[in-house]
C-alpha cells in the first residue's frame, strides 16, 4: 500500500511541476533546413531522453510548418523523440 501511495504522489510532483516540462529540450545549431524532404540538420548537444551523444545530423520533423521558422545559423532548443522508428524533432523552442 505504502508503495503504490509513493509512486501515486511522485507521479504527480512529476506532472505538476514546471521545472520537468523542458527536461529533454537541446540547445542546437541549424545547420541546413531541407523543406522538400521535410528535414533539419542540426548540430546538437546530449539529447539524453535518447541516449545520444553530442553530433550534427539530420533529423525529421514531426510538422513540417517547423522548417518555416528555421534559418541556418539559427541558435534553438528543440525535443526529439522517435517516432514511427524515425528520430524526429517534435519541438522547436526559443534559442539560447
Amino acid at each position: 500500500m505504502f508503495r503504490m501511495i509513493a509512486k501515486i504522489a511522485l507521479a504527480a510532483i512529476l506532472l505538476t511541476s514546471p521545472a520537468w516540462a523542458d527536461g529533454n529540450m537541446v540547445k542546437a545549431e541549424v545547420v541546413k533546413v531541407d523543406k522538400p524532404a521535410g528535414k533539419v540538420t542540426l548540430k546538437h548537444g546530449p539529447i539524453k531522453n535518447l541516449d545520444m551523444d553530442a553530433m550534427t545530423m539530420v533529423f525529421r520533423v514531426a510538422d513540417p510548418a517547423m522548417l518555416d521558422k528555421l534559418k541556418v545559423g539559427q541558435q534553438i532548443e528543440f525535443e526529439a523523440d522517435r517516432v514511427n522508428g524515425a528520430i524526429t524533432v517534435v519541438k522547436v523552442g526559443k534559442g539560447h
